[in-house]
């Protein structure tokens, strides 16, 4: 680099986009080639994607998109199988295709790396400089930050459309930043449109678009400003109306609820929980915990804003930054006294994208840490804050290169080595060759369509291609329990009374175990759920589905008291289906026991509404004389057992909280002190001398 690199003398508009569509757009095809590249070579370490939610709903999802399933299908994936699923159409049509896992994750991987590609297209656009070689170094030092998260590179090559929608999120920015820099409604519409198709892909999206309305601030003279935000605004819900609409009026002609499961407290359909949804697994427990965020992300632990090790320093250094600018420049107004007479000077056009971005991006983190803090869905504002901290150091020492190189060079090597020695990644064993999924079907299951009842907090929808045409899923246990009474038992009595007698259950599992062997599934366990349904297991009717590529069984810590399962060979997963009979037991004291059992949750929810949410869900009767309720908005899992009372944190591996004696809450609900201490939550009975 030259010392011409440092000079920031404010150009013409004429000068900047020569800047942005001449010579430093030559670099454009090497840089595109070197961020795929980086993304396949990512992708293929990483390995094939065969984590929890592509079995659990991403391959279901897309399969939903393109075949008709409200007839035959209830919950088959839990309540995320009726999110929009159209994100998920590719991966499905892929796998479909039968062409080989790695292809099927190159292909992705090519698609995930475009979000590089937008990051250096945004960096160019806040470059200080038209100068080619600062516009260039400025994009590639923002595209290696930007890369360095390792929540991105997780989901490289995967099925998770996180990324997918991201680079439509992050387009809309740029979009919106070029018209910030020559003011033209058309850009702002198109970002709109842009969004709010990303909105209707993954809801998540919404505070990203939101947020993007910070940037038509920036707008230079009011009149634009105006006009591109009424533009924008009308996009917005153009391009949001245009692609979930289609899947919304499905939802509202069989749920009564456009957005259902969701938004259910408004439009209260029977068929759902009534009671607010909201998922505080990352969501700061205070003020000073979303003030200290930026800093906790920096510590490779678990739960700071996905499941697994994934420390990022980006927002640490970027708030270090911004301090010390705004302390620089308070100790310069302090030592020299502005000319009161000298008038302000209209901002150069890379002014206003830099703080249109800043005060988007502060805008995004608020709106982000309210709404979910889970860090896959902050992945466009993730590349803006490495735009954003690249071009504030360039800002900060325009001449000063080796400062500037060894500040630049001291941050992408701390997040390195955290990325690299912190994190976790999806790597499995299973290989690469073959299909991404090989289903062997026995012949008995694939010649004529079953109902199956499938059981376990896992749903294994994957499988629903690949049973005969014509099949039907229900999941009666995933993280939403479905009730046997109300508008949902009616559903699933009609869909069992019309597939009946081919009612069987799908569970992961060699065969049915005793009560007196270790093992699951126990049939014991098994009657237990399809009794609340007036059905039993047929022991004598069973067979197994092969799975060939899958990791070991991730069932979790919320099978409580249960034993480890049965592992066939590492290569070979098996899926137990066996036929399901009407049941003409006597249920009555099971009935009379769920009504005691419903009335000691119901006061534990009393007493801490704060930790056990959302309220009245179903009771689960296990084994023996256990029974359990979980609680989808914290994780927790409240169970009664041996006449007392206990709860879990399903994620953080805590040890249970014995919370006392079932009969003395079976009269009334006992003071709890109760609360979230972090990501830990806690609760006991308040003595009665407190």
């Amino acid at each position: 680099m030259s010392v011409a690199e440092g000079d920031l003398e404010a150009p013409n508009r004429g000068a900047i986009v020569a800047c942005l569509r001449g010579s430093a757009g030559l670099y454009r095809l090497p840089v595109y080639a070197a961020c795929t590249l980086l993304a396949l070579l990512s992708n293929y370490l990483l390995g094939k994607d065969v984590l929890w939610d592509t079995l659990d709903y991403h391959l279901y999802a897309g399969f939903v998109a393109m075949h008709d399933r409200f007839a035959q299908d209830y919950f088959g994936a839990g309540p995320g199988s009726y999110f929009n699923p159209y994100a998920y159409a590719p991966f499905y049509l892929l796998v479909a295709s039968g062409i080989p896992a790695l292809a099927i994750a190159s292909l992705l991987a090519v698609v995930h790396s475009t979000i590089l590609w937008v990051t250096y297209e945004l960096a160019l656009c806040a470059c200080p400089s038209n100068d080619r070689r600062t516009c260039v170094a400025l994009g590639l030092w923002s595209v290696v930050l930007a890369f360095l998260n390792p929540v991105l590179i997780e989901q490289l090559g995967s099925s998770y459309s996180d990324i997918t929608t991201a680079v439509l999120a992050l387009f809309g920015w740029l979009l919106l930043v070029r018209a910030v820099r020559a003011p033209r409604a058309w850009l702002a519409l198109c970002a709109g449109l842009v969004l709010g198709i990303a909105t209707a892909l993954k809801l998540t999206n919404a505070v990203h678009a939101l947020a993007a309305f910070a940037l038509i601030i920036l707008v230079p003279r009011p009149v634009e400003a105006l006009r591109c935000g009424v533009y924008y605004a009308g996009a917005l819900a153009l391009g949001f109306a245009a692609v979930a609409g289609p899947w919304a009026y499905q939802l509202a002609r069989h749920f009564g609820n456009p957005f259902f499961p969701l938004l259910n407290t408004v439009f209260r359909s029977p068929e759902f929980t009534t009671e607010p949804l909201r998922h505080f697994r990352f969501i700061p427990a205070s003020l000073p915990e979303a003030l200290w965020r930026p800093f906790a992300l920096a510590d490779p632990v678990r739960m700071a804003q996905v499941e697994q090790n994934a420390p990022d320093l980006r927002y640490a250094l970027l708030l270090l930054l911004v301090a010390w600018l705004v302390a620089r420049w308070v100790w310069q107004r302090w030592r020299t006294r502005p000319d009161a007479a000298t008038p302000a000077a209209e901002p150069q056009p890379g002014t206003r994208v830099l703080a249109g971005l800043a005060l988007g991006l502060a805008l995004d983190w608020v709106l982000w840490l309210t709404a979910s803090g889970n860090g896959r869905y902050f992945l466009p504002a993730a590349g803006v804050t490495a735009v954003v901290l690249v071009a504030l150091v360039f800002r900060t020492y325009p001449r000063q290169l080796r400062v500037r190189r060894y500040l630049l060079a001291a941050a992408l090597s701390v997040q390195t080595i955290a990325v690299c020695l912190g994190s976790e990644y999806r790597w499995t064993p299973v290989s690469w060759g073959g299909p991404w999924f090989e289903v062997t079907v026995p012949p008995a299951l694939s010649s004529e369509p079953d109902l199956y009842l499938a059981l376990g907090a896992q749903s294994n929808s994957f499988l629903a291609p690949f049973l005969a045409r014509g099949s039907g899923l229900i999941n009666l246990t995933s993280v939403y329990p479905l009730s046997p009474r109300g508008a949902t038992g009616a559903h699933i009595q009609g869909l069992i009374r019309d597939y009946a007698p081919h009612v069987r259950i799908l569970v992961r599992g060699a065969r049915l175990h005793d009560e007196t062997e270790q093992g699951t599934p126990q049939r014991s366990v098994v009657d237990l759920t399809l009794g609340r349904f007036g059905l039993r297991v047929d022991p004598t009717d069973c067979t197994t589905i092969s799975v060939r590529g899958l990791p070991p069984d991730i069932e979790s810590i919320l099978k409580v008291g249960s034993q480890p399962i049965e592992h066939t060979p590492p290569d070979t997963t098996l899926l137990l289906s066996c036929r399901v009979l009407a049941d003409d037991s006597d249920h009555s004291a099971e009935i009379a026991r769920e009504r005691a059992v419903d009335q000691v949750f119901g006061h534990l929810e009393d007493a801490c509404p704060r930790l056990f949410q959302p309220r009245g869900m179903l009771s689960e009767h296990t084994l023996g004389s256990s029974w359990r309720r979980r609680y989808v908005n914290t994780d927790l899992l409240a169970w009664v057992s041996g006449g007392e009372l206990r709860f879990v944190d399903t994620l953080h591996g805590d040890d249970p909280i014995d919370l006392g004696r079932e009969s003395d809450w079976a009269r009334a609900a006992l003071p709890l002190v109760c609360g979230r201490r972090g990501s830990h939550y806690f609760a006991r009975v308040r003595d009665t001398h407190e």
